[in-house]
């Protein structure tokens, strides 16, 4: 850990460096993260680098969240010089390299993968139409305010709009900030070029909100991206799709075996011999999962191994890429964690 800074009341940005030149990353990506210390079993997050991917560190940029485990940890033990796990960057939702109006839209802590993304537009001194419009709740939850000023004032063709939704009363702001919300109906008034390449992030009704709304504005839907760090829908044929419950340890004793730990629902639990596959653990602990055959023919359950190590009951007919598992057939041999 190089440096620890506070960006608002609650958000902190944490900067790493390695023991040798760390792997290059993607404006958009994130890193694992794993926290001894901040439970049992050791709980795993995902964190977006918030960084100019060319500065040869990383940054990420963590909201403390008042029931939050890993986040207040992190925020309350986690110094200059201190030393931290993480797996290498990974993610698709990554910037594309066009030359079309970017648009990047943003809520609460969702600014952060936005903000690497504007750090590679800066750096390029991109000529390409820039709109950067995020919604927070007033001036002391706007995290990077000078930072995002000071990088869109690089860009000569770059638009900002930011939305208070809980203002102070008189609004005490500079230019582009407003009162409100940002609502379709807000969307549709910006004027935003239909032709642009959108990457939005924030709470999940917040993108579903925004991508309707830049969709009725004519963004063609496959020019829209979205991070989302939830659980993915689940794809179980047949299955009936009752309510299911949040993720839990699975039932009966616990394992012995390696960790297992699904990092988009924080569930870290020990492998038990009595599963057949990581795919009936994580049924098992009512964690979503994708899957559309049982016997590695398909690849609809086709997971990313964040870290860890895990082989075939049943060799797949033909292997996913190399840092993915088909969890319907594969157990771990070491401690695993999957993007589940």
């Amino acid at each position: 850990m190089t440096d620890v800074v506070a960006e608002s009341g609650s958000v902190t940005s944490f900067r790493l460096a390695g023991d040798a030149p760390l792997p290059a990353y993607r404006p958009g990506q994130f890193l694992t993260v794993r926290v001894p210390g901040a439970g049992d079993p050791v709980p795993v997050r995902t964190y977006s680098l918030s960084g100019d991917a060319e500065g040869g560190g990383y940054r990420i940029s963590v909201k403390r969240e008042p029931h939050g485990l890993v986040s207040s940890h992190l925020h309350a033990h986690l110094h200059r010089g201190d030393r931290i796990e993480v797996a290498a960057p990974r993610g698709d939702f990554v910037l594309d390299d066009g030359t079309g109006p970017v648009l990047l839209v943003s809520g609460g802590i969702g600014q952060t993968p936005l903000l690497a993304m504007l750090h590679r537009l800066s750096g390029e001194r991109s000529r390409r139409e820039v709109w950067w419009v995020h919604a927070t709740h007033d001036a002391d939850s706007h995290a990077f305010s000078v930072e995002v000023s000071d990088l869109l004032g690089r860009l000569p063709a770059a638009q900002s709009l930011v939305y208070y939704t809980a203002p102070a009363q008189p609004l005490a702001a500079g230019p582009g900030v407003r009162a409100g919300r940002l609502t379709p109906e807000v969307i549709g008034g910006l004027g935003l070029p239909a032709d642009a390449t959108a990457y939005v992030c924030g709470p999940e009704a917040f993108m579903d909100d925004v991508t309707a709304a830049l969709a009725g504005v004519g963004v063609a839907a496959a020019r829209i991206h979205t991070e989302r760090f939830g659980s993915r829908p689940p794809i179980n044929p047949g299955v009936v799709g009752d309510a299911a419950p949040p993720p839990h340890q699975p039932p009966g004793p616990a394992g012995t075996g390696p960790a297992v730990t699904f990092a988009r629902t924080g569930l870290a639990t020990s492998w038990s011999d009595r599963y057949a596959s990581v795919l009936e653990l994580a049924e098992a602990c009512d964690v979503p999962t994708r899957w559309s055959c049982r016997t590695g023919v398909c690849h609809t359950c086709a997971t990313a191994v964040l870290s860890g190590q895990a082989a075939y009951v049943t060799p797949p007919l033909e292997p996913p890429g190399g840092d993915e598992l088909l969890i319907c057939s594969a157990r771990p041999t070491a401690d695993l964690v999957v993007d589940l």
